[in-house]
């Protein structure tokens, strides 16, 4: 254990929070996504909601302050305008969290997941919500 970490942030996530440089990419993805076959390393949270994850994320770091859309999401198919409830959530605790909030920027579903294909990893939670993926750009901390 260690003190001011919160314990859904598992070793081979930190290990990989640590790992990633600025202007790499991590995914938080619902039971749903592909995250095995995508291709990054995926790291599971099946008993976690992809909101807690994203939380605890947020925690340690930092958004890169230096792009238009350090928050990504996936688009509704045929309706990318709706804002599907988990990523309203996702909106809620960026705006809570984040040393720096950002608005949530969508993309279309294959644009996603050629993105997330190019991701750093992949954090698989047990997400029911669907449309509960969204892709983090780490910042620098200065």
């Amino acid at each position: 254990m260690l003190r001011n970490i919160d314990p859904i942030l598992s070793p081979s996530l930190l290990f990989a929070l640590r790992a990633m440089g600025h202007g790499d990419e991590i995914v938080i993805a619902d039971a749903n996504f592909p995250g095995t076959s995508t291709g990054p390393d995926c790291i599971r949270a099946d008993g976690s909601d992809a909101g807690s994850v994203l939380r605890a994320i947020l925690q340690v770091m930092p958004l890169d302050s230096f792009v238009p859309d350090p928050a990504l999401s996936m688009q509704v198919v045929g309706d990318p305008d709706t804002v599907p409830e988990a990523v309203a959530g996702f909106q809620h605790i960026i705006n809570e969290v984040a040393d720096a909030p950002v608005q949530i920027r969508g993309l279309e579903r294959f644009a996603f997941y050629e993105r997330a294909a190019r991701a750093f990893a992949i954090v698989q939670t047990g997400e029911r919500q669907l449309y509960g993926n969204i892709i983090l750009k780490k910042g620098v901390i200065g």
